[in-house]
């Protein structure tokens, strides 16, 4: 039988507010649930009362959300506001104080804030320099904050057009012959920058800007003897090129125009012992003035909390078998 931990935080909420504690709580007590889960802590509540058991620094952080998320539970609050409010908390904590990230303006969100101050650093290196390479786990925002800087460029007007790439490498799977023109085969390997496009812009937009040009997704291949001025390019899914492609890709790169290349390098569909041209190129272009390097960890990832947990215990394997 396991041992039931003693509280080590109190929280009481005054004077008692029902519809916020039900907004805070959530139904069946989910929203409770998603922060013990988090935390490794257990939340009790006997009315306006919570008490949080657990290790005293992660309880403290469990009383610090409930008191945010009730700050907020005017409204209903979503699974998204939690997971991305307790990636907020554990950051600010780290670093003993809040710091404003730099906002993206944008038509479908009064703002784009980053999450983690790594995230501040991606927006600001984009801003900073023509070439931006970025380097991270799964769900660290890589490719959706990318796509944001982009449109956001295109909304200030400060360039005329969006051209997305990817590689169109099989993810450890062979599919054979895809049914359909050009268009349907390569248009399941760009879905990802679809997904981000529409998120942002929304379905109408975006179908309006494909229409006049304004916004370009193709398959790599595509990229060669193009010369792209005045565009915001993404390359996303960089590891999956060779040295070559990376090389006819960022020498694609014309006036008034800004390059970004996103990649997970531990997740590369090369065949085995090809080389990825994400490595490569990182390696090569170090220190080249104009060019940045923004590396996420997985203390960056603003999915679900259990994705954090994934790719560190995936790192920690890792590490064991490079053991001697």
């Amino acid at each position: 039988m396991t041992a039931r931990r003693r509280p080590s935080e109190e929280v009481a909420f005054r004077p008692v507010d029902n519809a916020r504690l039900a907004a805070l709580c959530g139904p069946l007590d989910a929203n409770l649930r998603q922060i013990e889960n988090a935390l490794d802590v257990t939340i009790a509540r006997r009315g306006e009362r919570f008490s949080v058991a657990g290790a005293h620094e992660k309880a403290s952080q469990a009383a610090q959300a409930l008191r945010r998320f009730y700050d907020q539970a005017s409204r209903e609050l979503t699974v998204e506001d939690i997971q991305l409010g307790l990636v907020e908390i554990s950051h600010v904590r780290e670093r003993g104080g809040r710091e404003e990230a730099p906002a993206l303006m944008l038509p479908r969100r009064a703002e784009l804030t980053a999450r983690t101050p790594r995230q501040a650093q991606y927006l600001q290196h984009m801003r900073d320099n023509d070439i931006t390479f970025c380097v991270g786990p799964a769900g660290t925002g890589k490719t959706f904050l990318a796509v944001a800087a982009a449109v956001d460029a295109l909304e200030r007007d400060t360039v005329k057009r969006i051209v997305l790439t990817r590689p169109a490498v099989e993810a450890g799977e062979k599919l054979g012959f895809l049914p359909g023109d050009l268009a349907a085969k390569v248009d399941p390997y760009l879905r990802p920058l679809y997904d981000a496009l529409y998120d942002l812009m929304g379905y109408d937009k975006v179908n309006r800007s494909f229409e006049r040009g304004a916004i370009e997704i193709a398959p790599l291949a595509f990229m060669r003897g193009r010369t792209l001025n005045h565009s915001f390019v993404i390359l996303d899914e960089g590891q999956n090129t060779t040295p070559e492609q990376m090389k006819m890709f960022l020498t694609r790169i014309g006036f008034g125009s800004k390059a970004v290349v996103t990649g997970d390098v531990t997740q590369t569909d090369l065949a085995k012992g090809q080389a990825s041209g994400l490595i490569h190129a990182r390696s090569v272009l170090r220190g080249v003035r104009g060019i940045a390097v923004t590396e996420f960890h997985s203390d960056d990832v603003v999915r679900h909390p259990l994705v954090q947990a994934i790719v560190d215990a995936y790192e920690r394997s890792d590490a064991a078998k490079k053991r001697p």
